[in-house]
């Protein structure tokens, strides 16, 4: 079977951006920005931008366009052990689908309750009351919550139909739902600033708090912030990128998906910080706590914000479709990173079949977050995969490409295709610095996680966390160390 083909380059960079471009563009980037010193955030954001977020991202563009494999037949021809690394990257990639998948789901929820605006007497009551119909613990699990499972069969629903064809479906999908939700986010900002108290927003979200610059957690949230929102480790661009053709441009698709990503960020904290600003001045609530109410912000801070505004029902629905369409092309990338490999194995596999697999799959995964225990597990479930397998993945990725492949090696033939000239700064940073880097910042969260219980949570419930760490690593390891060309050297 012929590999999959993008019909042309801007739908690749569509579908790149696409991916990049998620929730946490909308409600993460402004949260961190106002905890963390303002436009003095934007230092250390743009630092990690340029010396991590672009030099992996080109790594994975690079490897594979050029291997033209999905990610575990990509890292597997850098070197015959480390297909596993791939597979660990997969098994990441799954886990955060089965449950970003449900948090798909609340927002079709709440798109549905935007025509009555039934949150406006009390979002936080109607969030967790209503919507989760939270329980008391992580020990208690509740029972299904139905009107989530429902959302989340139609959410899977709409993830198979965006790839049921491969790259001709997704294709076709995101020449629509990429430009949609920038399109409601400036319908949103033109409201935004119409609304009295939208400056003082913008004053908190601009105004540089230099002292900021001191605290190391600053420093981890923003290269946090950059690893994540590129999709990196997840095998989604190794994935996408091995559907170019092997001589296309590298270089300028990497820097542009980079910077049409932070770009999203930043125009979306103009917008939350805006509305933000003239919620506190209706509510006479303080500013930087509603800026710094995390997830929340999404589900509850935002949404009471557009309960006050005039025309409430019709900017909750812009608000709730801006979420789905990002939402929706993060998720059917991470399909689709499934979907490539398993189609790599079956050379003659069906895509519409295999998609249906992944995503029944998915959907089982994601029942546990379904119970009325959901948020609780999932809060655990994130906070693990995201802050140790992803970056485990990135590390290991540098360690292939920069000392047992050669960086060089790499970087040479992204200048023989590249217009735009990659320097020898890219080396240093994948053997160096990006390892050097992740280490610190895992080493970091380690240490915080050892010393105080997450969120303190009871300890067989983190060590469903932990495993979920462990368990993927070990396969990796045990792989990679079982092979015996490790010892004998790589072979092409």
């Amino acid at each position: 079977m012929a590999r999959q083909r993008w019909a042309s380059r801007t739908v690749f960079l569509l579908a790149a951006v696409g991916s990049a471009v998620g929730l946490g563009n909308v409600w993460r980037f402004p949260y961190l920005a106002g905890k963390y010193g303002g436009g003095a955030f934007l230092v250390p954001y743009l630092i990690a931008l340029v010396l991590i977020g672009v030099p992996l991202l080109m790594l994975e563009f690079a490897v594979g366009q050029k291997m033209q494999r999905g990610a575990i037949g990509s890292f597997r021809k850098l070197h015959p052990n480390f297909g596993s690394l791939g597979l660990f990257a997969l098994m990441s990639a799954f886990i955060i689908v089965s449950y970003y998948a449900v948090v798909m789901g609340w927002s079709l929820i709440y798109f549905l309750a935007s025509f009555g605006v039934k949150w406006s007497s009390d979002a936080k009551s109607y969030f967790f009351d209503s919507v989760l119909q939270i329980s008391d613990g992580v020990n208690v699990l509740g029972g299904i919550n139905w009107p989530i499972l429902w959302s989340l069969v139609v959410v899977w629903v709409l993830i198979y139909f965006c790839v049921w064809k491969g790259t001709t479906s997704v294709g076709k999908v995101v020449v629509y739902s990429v430009p949609l939700p920038i399109i409601l986010l400036g319908v949103l900002l033109l409201r935004a600033v119409t609304l009295p108290g939208f400056f003082n927003g913008w004053k908190l979200y601009l105004t540089p708090v230099w002292s900021a610059l001191v605290d190391p957690e600053v420093w981890t949230a923003a290269f946090s912030q950059i690893f994540f929102t590129l999709s990196l480790g997840f095998g989604i661009m190794v994935t996408y990128a091995s559907y170019k053709n092997s001589e296309d441009d590298i270089a300028k698709d990497t820097w542009l998906t980079a910077l049409i990503n932070s770009a999203i960020s930043l125009f979306a904290g103009f917008v939350v910080f805006g509305i933000l600003g003239y919620m506190a001045g209706v509510t006479n609530s303080p500013l930087a706590e509603l800026a710094a109410s995390g997830p929340g912000l999404a589900f509850v801070v935002f949404p009471e914000a557009l309960s006050l505004m005039p025309l409430p029902w019709l900017f909750s629905l812009l608000f709730f479709v801006m979420l789905l369409s990002l939402g929706i092309d993060s998720a059917f990338s991470l399909v689709e990173a499934l979907n490539a490999t398993i189609l790599d194995k079956q050379q003659q596999g069906n895509v519409a079949k295999v998609s249906i697999g992944v995503c029944l799959g998915g959907f089982i995964a994601g029942i546990i977050y379904t119970t009325r225990a959901g948020l609780y597990i999932l809060d655990i479930v994130d906070h693990f995969v995201t802050n140790y397998n992803l970056m485990l993945v990135a590390i290991f990725q540098s360690i292939l490409v920069g000392w047992l492949y050669g960086a060089e090696k790499l970087r040479r033939y992204m200048n023989q295709v590249s217009d735009w000239t990659v320097g020898k700064w890219w080396n240093f940073s994948i053997k160096y610095l990006i390892p050097m880097a992740l280490v610190a910042l895992l080493a970091t969260q380690f240490s915080k996680d050892i010393r105080t219980p997450y969120e303190g949570y009871p300890a067989w419930a983190l060590g469903i966390g932990w495993a979920i760490v462990f368990l993927p690593l070990l396969i990796f390891l045990s792989l990679l160390v079982t092979d015996k060309t490790l010892i004998n050297g790589r072979t092409d």
